[in-house]
This record gives C-alpha cells, structure tokens and sequence, in this order.
C-alpha cells in the first residue's frame, strides 16, 4: 500500500563601504587584495535549482555567521541556480564556480571529466552528499484521478507531468524511477527483474506525458498552473508546497528510488580566486548536524542518520525502496538507459514514429 502523505547570479554585497570601491578602483589594488586588506572572502556557489529556498533562507546566512565567528571575516556569496544538467554544462563551459552542487552524481563527474574538479569527492564525509530525497507522485486535491501506484499513471485519460532527462537531473531520478519500479516490482512478484515489463511501464507513463519542462522546479510551477493530473518530483518539492501551506498532495510509491544529491568544491576555480579554505569550510558546513536539521525542516532528507531520526516521522520508508547502485551504477544507468541506444532514448524514438 503507497504512503500518502534563470542563468543569473544573485549578488549579496552587505557590509562593503564606499571605501572598499575605493581600494578596489586604486592603481595597483587588485579586487582579490582589497577584499583580503577587508578580511572578506568571496564564493561563487553554483546549485541546481530545488534547493535555493534553504540554501538562500538558513544555510548561506548560517555559514556566514559561522566563519565570521571562526575566521573574524566576513563570505561574499555569488549564487547561481538552474536545472542540474545544464548547471553541471554551465560550469564545464566556463562559469566560474567555487561550489557545485548538483542533483546526481553524472553532473559532478562531467566537472571531473572537464578537470575541473581532482581530488576524490567521496572521499568526504556521507560519501559527498549532502541531502537525500525520494520519486513521489504529487496529484490534484482529492486524488480525482485515484493515484495510488505506477500502473495509475499508465491510463488513456491521465496527463503527468516531469522534466526532460536533457537538462535536468530531476528527470534522470523520475525515468530512472519508473524503469527501476518496473524491475523491483517484478523481482518481488516472480522472483526475477523482468526488463520487459520495466519498459513497458516506462514507455507506458512517458506516452502520457504531456509536458518536458527544463528543470524539476519549472516542472511544480507548471503543475500548479493547472496543467496535468499528476507530477512526477521530488518529495521535498511537496513537502515545501506544504510547509507553504498550500494544498499539494502526493504518495509515496510501494516501489521508488532513493535520490542522492552531491556536493563538491570544483579545484581548478578554487585554486585560481584563492579560496579554497572557505570553499572546503562550506562544504564541510553543510553535513554539520545544523545544517542537516535546516535541510530537513525543508523537505530533504538527512544524510546524518542521528537527523534523519529525530524527523523519522516525517520521512517513512517505503517497502521496495531502491537507490542507484540496483540499476548498476550512474556509468550503466547513462549508458543503458540514457545512452543512443538507452531504454528512454528508444522509446522516446518509437514514440515519435507512432505518431
């Protein structure tokens, strides 16, 4: 039984005088040395777009309160927001990022494929992620539609709804769901995955969607605009609707896919601006049990297992839950799903000549 339940940096230049533009504008003053002579460092945090709202509203502010009580400087911070997919392009395009954190690990090793990002990201604390979430399906008040699993999705007059696998990581972790249920579902049935009848179901919910958008936070304000009858997303994504105090139901599948979502300091920018240690802090920062309980109150789920217990009632596991690692690994799950010959990228051929 299911468990109910744009590019642009924003700038936040406070506490710089007249006098700083001064010594930045002087002969022979270079940027980098007036903000060090102003005991300011400045970072350039690039995220994909689900979780601005905490990352803007508890933990940029707590971090700045925090290195300016350890360190006695002041944290510049320059944030970029977008769909993960092209964030993660974005980077590799040349933007400047101190930061990158990303909804999949693909995003991160297209950084380290670039060179940009060198040392072994896993080998920080929680394997380098930072937050967890689960697939769940977001449906209109009143369940009209009688949603309770994957096979409700599959019928002639239902119209979901989630993002292109293109641009965002979001759709990745929505395909890779669908499939994954697909096989978890039959394992459990019979005893053995039956691909066949994943691809099925896949090919099945994605005739039914009706719109792609580009990022899995363009794909809830769709959804909210009235378009659709079911919203493949994150479950934070619906329980920040809800915190809100908006009307935004939505089930946890039987079957559905654990989302892992890393963070990593990108070296070769670090090591050019000069700030690498309060790039590294941050990071560090944000698997501190502060920032775990921020994240939580927003609708992640805690990589420390001490949080996640304290919010236990707020997050319940469902039965035939999954992570990537029962699809083979992200290196398979580009190549057999997403690759020229994936599964998705065949029916979304086969779909096109049934046209």
């Amino acid at each position: 039984m299911a468990t109910t339940r744009n590019f642009k940096f924003k700038d936040v230049l406070t506490g710089v005088s007249i006098f700083c533009l001064f010594l930045v504008l002087m002969p022979g003053c270079s940027e980098k040395s007036a903000l060090d002579r102003l005991e300011v460092d400045t970072l350039t945090f690039a995220a994909y777009t689900v979780p601005k709202e905490v990352y803007q509203r508890e933990i940029i502010p707590a971090f700045k309160t925090y290195w300016k009580e350890k360190t006695g400087r002041s944290v510049i911070f320059q944030e970029s927001y977008m769909a993960s997919g092209a964030q993660s392009r974005t980077i590799a395009a040349g933007l400047e990022a101190d930061i990158a954190a990303l909804s999949l690990e693909q995003d991160i090793k297209r950084l380290e494929n670039r060179g940009l990002i060198t040392h072994n990201w896993k080998n920080k604390t929680f394997n380098g992620f930072v937050t967890r979430s689960l697939v769940v399906m977001a449906f209109r008040p009143g369940n009209p539609k009688q949603v309770k699993n994957w096979d409700d999705l599959t019928g002639e007059t239902i119209d979901v709804i989630y993002p292109s696998p293109k641009t965002s990581g979001g759709a990745m972790w929505c395909v890779n769901a669908i499939y994954g249920a697909g096989l978890k579902i039959t394992e459990e049935r019979n005893g053995e995955k039956d691909p066949v009848y994943a691809w099925e179901l896949l090919k099945k919910i994605q005739k039914r969607v009706k719109v792609m958008d580009k990022s899995g936070r363009a794909s809830v304000t769709t959804f909210e605009n009235g378009f659709g009858d079911v919203l493949l997303t994150y479950e934070n994504e619906a329980l920040l609707r809800q915190k809100q105090g908006k009307d935004f139901p939505y089930i946890i599948p039987d079957a559905t896919m654990l989302i892992e979502n890393p963070i990593a300091v990108v070296d070769k920018n670090v090591d050019k601006h000069g700030n690498r240690i309060a790039a590294e802090a941050f990071v560090d920062f944000v698997m501190c049990k502060e920032a775990q309980r921020s994240f939580a109150r927003y609708g992640f789920r805690p990589v420390d297992e001490e949080i996640l217990e304290e919010f236990k009632n707020q997050y319940p596991v469902p039965p035939l839950l999954f992570d990537t690692s029962y699809l083979g690994g992200w290196e398979n799950v580009s190549k057999d799903i997403y690759g020229p010959e994936g599964v998705w990228t065949q029916i979304i051929r086969e779909l096109a000549n049934e046209r």
